[in-house]
């Protein structure tokens, strides 16, 4: 019982440190970048609401989402001024 318990532990340490190195690598982003696309398709396609990294972002940061819909707004309306 205690083999297991152990072997989960350290295969999640293991492959945390792996992937925190993997991560920066060519290969890394390559693979991440697919991912990221395979996992957008399925959302789209079985129309599945997931919580993207962006909304995780803003939820962190508030005050600084509020500053950024503000300068984006702001934008926003000189572009259509000049138009």
């Amino acid at each position: 019982m205690y083999w297991f318990v152990l072997k989960s532990i350290l295969g999640s340490v293991i492959g945390s440190s792996f992937y925190n190195w993997f991560k920066n690598t060519k290969m890394g982003v390559w693979f991440q970048k697919h991912v990221d696309c395979a996992m957008e398709y399925v959302a789209t396609k079985y129309d599945i609401k997931i919580a993207t990294r962006e909304q995780k972002w803003l939820a962190e940061y508030p005050n600084l989402a509020k500053r950024i819909q503000e300068l984006e707004a702001a934008v926003a309306s000189s572009e259509s001024i000049k138009k």
